[in-house]
């Protein structure tokens, strides 16, 4: 994988119109920055390079709240890091912060591997961390010669497990009712609603996934730290700092200062600097005013071919939440940007970065026909991160090859459709509806109130979404089917509804390749017949400022100013909340974290009208 890459901004400059006084917006152009190859910035070999895992790595420059994340503090974006920071001879030594590090198993397995080569050098590599969970360890457990842990810290290593909520009992409490259908015997995640226990596919379903990841973990804990011990410990914990070093979990326990100034005495080195060889207290050059201000520019560069990394992160919706909010992935939106890299004659390859439960079945439809439709032009490769389940792996059966990693999620390919009916638990406090039907028809109450939450399905309106559903299943087949260019019989006997682990998918045939995004990147190189150092850019599917404004991409200057001019009207309500946003960049963690919210985000469009989705089964986070 090149060490350079390239960013493109589209939503930043809002955030200085509210936050700071700047010059009246001239230009609203998409913005590419750091167009050129990075050069090391060493001068000595007494040097050590600082890698910083203590925020979230998203995998989307979009979403996650007020200030979305800048292009380069992505997945994709610190790959490029790495790769620029392991290519400069000059280091040293390097260090790793991992603070309370919150990373994804795939991400875990791609940076493991990374790590385990680097620490086949002669540079030593060490580590403090605040407290560690399974996922973190492993990746700990790969990257560092020394192991430093806070005196207060701990080590969560409990082994792993999956939970589900049941809320059946809570409705049945409140007399609300659930109604879904599914198509698949696994499509279990109206479960949920229905169940207080999960059903016997669910368990054979996760069960299966877990072991299968299970045996991956363990296998990466022993290539860390050989001798069977450790991986034993990690399903015995939890572990405040002393005992973790009684297991051999780690080498010390101190603070970040201590660490720091082990590595200066292994190495006699005394500057601390970022990837590329800047100190580290210095002020980047691409920080987020700096990326606003050059979007405010409305600087457009000419790039050279490269491959164009294209992050698929979330919930699918038809449209996005609108606002200074972008969270999932909205199919008006990606369409867009996909056929923009389908035209944009730089971009020589593209790489589909998914993590995704899935969603609107009838988005999954339309973001599959344009990805394939670029394919057609040119190289398309599907790089898994979390998960690709149902819709999510319909995106991703588009491309020409699919990498995943062994802890990915994949698969899920089944339908769901249902709702939610209030009214006999709204009868209970006075409230009672009444349907008007314009027309006198046998059923047609029925049929104008399917979608109502007031209304029961009878016999007829039921077998009528069965068919519904037993269509887009048998769609969702055959575009699998022609992604995979395997007959549909193969690929019904591995839907069904039934999630897969990354390894498990790569038996089926839903996946082509073990490995991670990294890996991804190399490949479609050589497919467009780019050399290996060539760069990446990577790409942003969300609103753009116009959009963000409320106006149309036509907008004249005056139209800009007079909406600028309201903005700059309630500014003060908004500064007030800038310190505590440009704080807090990182994504929710706990019961309402990412899993949550994304599987959320996939069941979303039921609530606006959609009557059909292909979402992951459960509201899944394994620890």
């Amino acid at each position: 994988m090149s060490l350079t890459h390239f960013t493109k901004l589209r939503s930043f400059a809002l955030i200085a119109l509210l936050g700071a006084s700047l010059a009246p917006l001239v230009s609203c152009g998409r913005s590419r920055v750091s167009s050129s190859k990075p050069t090391s910035a060493f001068t000595s070999d007494k040097q050590l390079v600082v890698l910083d895992f203590s925020h979230s790595l998203p995998e989307a420059a979009t979403g996650g709240g007020f200030i979305p994340p800048p292009p380069s503090a992505t997945y994709a974006g610190l790959l490029g890091r790495l790769k620029l920071a392991s290519d400069n001879v000059a280091a040293a030594g390097f260090f790793v912060r991992f603070g309370s590090a919150s990373l994804s198993w795939a991400q875990t397995e791609e940076l493991s591997r990374w790590f385990l080569e680097l620490r086949k050098g002669e540079r030593p590599v060490v580590c403090h961390a605040d407290e560690l969970g399974n996922a973190s360890y492993w990746l700990a457990s790969a990257a560092c010669d020394q192991l430093w842990l806070s005196p207060a810290g701990g080590i969560e290593g409990v082994g792993i497990a999956g939970q589900s909520v049941y809320l059946k009992g809570l409705l049945d409490r409140f007399k609300v009712k659930a109604e879904f259908l599914h198509m698949g015997r696994y499509k279990s995640a109206a479960e949920t609603f229905t169940r207080d226990t999960p059903s016997e596919a669910s368990i054979e379903a996760m069960g299966a996934v877990l072991a299968s990841m299970r045996d991956t973990w363990l296998a990466g804990l022993e290539a860390g730290r050989p001798g069977g011990k450790v991986a034993k410990a990690m399903e015995d914990g939890p572990w405040d700092a002393t005992s973790a070093k009684q297991e051999g979990l780690i080498d010390y326990t101190g603070y970040e200062s201590e660490a720091r100034e082990a590595l200066k005495t292994l190495t006699s080195a005394s500057e601390f600097v970022r990837p590329g060889g800047k100190e580290e207290d210095e002020q980047a050059a691409s920080s987020q005013l700096t990326q606003v201000l050059r979007a405010l520019g409305g600087a457009e560069e000419t790039l050279s071919p490269h491959v164009a990394v294209l992050p698929a992160e979330g919930g699918i919706n038809m449209t996005s939440s609108g606002g200074l909010s972008n969270d999932g992935i909205a199919a008006d939106q990606f369409i867009k940007t996909v056929r923009t890299l389908r035209d944009d004659e730089a971009v020589k390859a593209v790489v589909l970065r998914i993590d995704s439960p899935g969603g609107s079945a009838l988005a999954s439809d339309l973001m599959w026909h344009e990805l394939m439709q670029l394919r057609k032009k040119k190289p398309l490769i599907a790089s898994v991160g979390g998960m690709a389940a149902s819709g999510g792996y319909y995106l991703a059966c588009a491309s020409q090859r699919i990498f995943s990693e062994r802890t990915s999620i994949v698969g899920s390919i089944g339908v769901l459709g249902g709702k939610i009916m209030l009214g006999e638990a709204l009868a209970e406090y006075g409230v009672n509806t009444y349907t008007f039907v314009a027309s006198d028809a046998p059923g047609a109450e029925q049929r104008a109130a399917y979608l109502s939450p007031f209304t029961a399905w009878n016999d007829e309106t039921r077998a009528k979404v069965q068919k519904q559903m037993a269509s887009i299943y048998d769609l969702f087949l055959a575009r699998v089917a022609e992604g995979r260019s395997l007959p549909v019989a193969a690929i019904a006997q591995v839907a069904e509804g039934r999630i897969w682990s990354g390894a498990q998918g790569k038996d089926n045939g839903l996946v082509d390749e073990l490995g991670g995004l990294g890996d991804a990147i190399e490949f479609a190189k050589k497919e467009a017949g780019l050399p290996p150092d060539s760069p990446f850019s990577i790409e942003t599917s969300g609103p753009t400022l116009l959009e963000m404004l409320g106006l149309e991409e036509q907008a004249d200057e005056a139209e800009v100013l007079a909406q600028l001019g309201k903005l700059r009207a309630i500014r003060p309500a908004w500064a007030a909340l800038l310190p505590a946003a440009l704080a807090t960049l990182e994504e929710p963690s706990g019961f309402l974290g990412t899993p949550y919210r994304f599987h959320l985000q996939s069941l979303s469009p039921l609530l606006t009208g959609d009557t059909h989705v292909l979402a992951f089964p459960f509201a899944f986070a394994a620890h």
